[in-house]
């Protein structure tokens, strides 16, 4: 009874605010004084304080949790559009002096790491803002390469970081097929046209495919290393004297393993060991600063999002989700990782 009077109040809510939000739009007119309801396209954002410091200044959180994907949330949008646009609010905002990147994340698809990187990268340069990176319990493989453009990195000792490569998979079922009587037929434009394919005899694979896939892969950790070479760098010029350097042999670990926030610090792979407040007081620091507040740029929810949150899709049906306990991505195969999972393995 009590869940249903709650959920009878949140819905009546986002229906009255649904309701605000069209009379404000009818109410826009386009020069030809026709109402205009369009709406932009992308993540609504809206600012909330997280800490009130009672400061003209802002230091803008965003968080990057779970897997780095572009699987669209219940909102319809992915992990990397939202964090580019909190980054564009963030640039626009002349009260916003500083960026905190809070992550807790294994890593994930090779292309959304790197543009969330990308996106970063541009932000600094364009607004001459910092980005401070504050590690969680998980930062490691593809949560360590959107970390690396930042101008300063906090890991707390307990955090696991690093795992620095990347991993591609796919699994052979000729075997099983064979045992139930199922025989492939394939007609391809080449040689390798079904390269990574599951459906053949070991007998079948043509020679040097084992090498031209690992030739993908080593191009892939070349650019990982690159990102970590050329972002703790920049970092330390930045820096000086106060950030760490990386270590002329990090690279021997660079080889999948994960480290603790002491290990990373001794590569050079962190700037320094502490918490979330240390972050903040580095942020502060770096944009010389005496207090801020603390905000973050949340999606606007409306009621069909809010239904897509209960398991019920647009067109009526109900989805139904079994929990046991771990959130395992979608994998696919054949496809480059910047991740670790150890159930994967």
């Amino acid at each position: 009874m009590i869940f249903a009077i709650i959920l009878l109040v949140l819905l009546v809510l986002s229906l009255f605010g649904n309701f605000t939000q069209f009379v404000s739009r009818a109410l826009r007119f386009s020069g030809n004084f026709t109402p205009s309801t369009t709406q932009e396209a992308g993540p609504q954002l809206e600012e909330a304080i997280l800490k009130d410091n009672d400061s003209n200044n802002k230091i803008a959180v965003i968080t990057v949790d779970g897997i780095i994907s572009h699987e669209a949330d219940a909102s319809g949008n992915d992990m990397v559009e939202v964090i580019k646009a909190q980054l564009e609010r963030a640039k626009n905002d002349s009260r916003v002096k500083a960026v905190i990147l809070k992550v807790d994340s294994p890593g994930g698809e090779v292309l959304a790491a790197d543009e969330i990187y990308r996106a970063i990268k541009k932000f600094q340069a364009d607004s001459g803002k910092p980005v401070i990176c504050s590690m969680g319990t998980l930062a490691a493989s593809g949560g360590y390469y959107i970390s690396a453009p930042c101008r300063w990195i906090v890991a707390n000792q307990l955090t696991l970081t690093g795992s620095i490569g990347v991993i591609m998979e796919t699994v052979n079922y000729r075997g099983l097929m064979d045992k139930i009587g199922v025989e492939p037929y394939v007609f391809k434009s080449g040689t390798y046209k079904d390269m990574l394919s599951g459906m053949r005899s070991t007998n079948e694979i043509p020679p040097g495919e084992h090498e031209m896939v690992q030739n993908l892969v080593n191009v892939t950790f070349d650019r990982f290393k690159s990102v970590v070479a050329d972002g703790r760098n920049a970092a330390h010029e930045a820096n000086k004297d106060e950030g760490q350097p990386l270590a002329p042999d990090w690279t021997k670990d660079a080889d999948g393993r994960v480290l603790s926030g002491d290990q990373a610090l001794q590569l050079g792979l962190v700037d320094q060991l502490g918490d979330f407040q240390d972050a903040v007081d580095r942020a502060k620091k770096i944009a010389k600063i005496e207090s801020a507040n603390l905000v973050e740029y949340r999606e606007s929810v409306d009621i069909s999002q809010f239904l897509r949150l209960f398991g019920q899709s647009e067109s009526g049906r109900a989805n139904v989700k079994v929990d046991f306990g771990v959130d395992i991505p979608k994998l696919h195969w054949g496809e480059c990782y910047y991740l670790y999972l150890p159930t994967v393995d």
